[in-house]
C-alpha cells in the first residue's frame, strides 16, 4: 500500500469490516470533494447529490476490490469519474439536457469584475455569479474525455500525476485532453468576457 496513508489504511481496515463508523467517515471527510467533482461534471445539484450517494455505496460494498496501489481520494474519484460518465450518457439518451439554477455553494473562484468602473458589492457578486454559470455552462459542453481532465486539474487542482491514476491514461494523453478542452473554455468564454 504505497501511497495510503497510515489513517487511510486504518479506515480501510474498518471499511473492510463494515464498520458504519467508518463508513460515515469517509463520507465526512471526502463528501465535498466527490460532489464538487460530480457537480462540475454533470452540471445539476440535484443529479451530483444523487450520484455522490451511489457513489460511496458503491465504495463501501467494493471496498475489496481497492489494492491500496493509489491514495483513497484517487480511487474515489475514478469511482466518481465511471460512474458520472455512465450517468451522462444515461441522460443523453433519454434526451435530458436541461441544468438547474447555479448553485452558489459549488464555486470555482469565479469572483470579483471583469473590468469597467469598480461595481457595487451586489455587482460584483452578480457578475461572479453570471460567470461561474459561464464557466459551468462551457465545462458542460465538454465532452466527457476533456470534461474529467479539465474538472480534476482546474477545479480540483489535482495533478496530472492523480489525474492519471484515477483515469488510467497515460500522461501524454492527460497533458493533450487538458491542452485541448482549456482552448476549447478559452475560445467560448472569451465572447462572453
Amino acid at each position: 500500500m504505497a501511497g495510503v496513508t497510515l489513517r487511510e489504511r486504518l479506515l480501510l481496515r474498518r471499511l473492510r469490516e463494515r464498520d458504519e463508523r467508518a463508513f460515515r467517515e469517509m463520507v465526512e471527510t471526502y463528501q465535498d470533494r466527490v460532489y464538487n467533482l460530480l457537480f462540475r461534471m454533470i452540471g445539476r445539484r440535484e443529479e451530483a447529490e444523487d450520484l455522490a450517494q451511489e457513489v460511496f455505496v458503491t465504495v463501501f460494498k467494493s471496498i475489496e476490490q481497492f489494492r491500496g496501489e493509489s491514495k483513497l481520494s484517487t480511487w474515489l474519484y475514478r469511482v466518481a469519474a465511471n460512474h458520472c460518465k455512465n450517468r451522462i450518457k444515461y441522460l443523453a439518451r433519454r434526451h435530458n439536457q436541461g441544468h438547474d439554477e447555479l448553485d452558489e455553494s459549488a464555486s470555482s473562484g469565479a469572483n470579483g469584475a471583469i473590468g469597467g468602473p469598480a461595481p457595487s458589492a451586489p455587482d460584483r457578486a452578480l457578475e461572479g455569479a453570471q460567470l461561474e454559470k459561464l464557466l459551468q455552462d462551457a465545462i458542460a459542453n465538454l465532452d466527457d474525455d476533456h470534461r474529467v481532465v479539465v474538472v480534476l486539474r482546474d477545479v480540483e487542482d489535482l495533478s496530472i500525476e492523480e489525474i492519471c491514476e484515477i483515469t488510467n491514461l497515460p500522461d501524454g494523453t492527460v497533458k493533450s485532453r487538458l491542452h485541448r478542452a482549456r482552448l476549447v473554455l478559452r475560445k467560448k468564454l472569451q465572447r462572453h468576457v
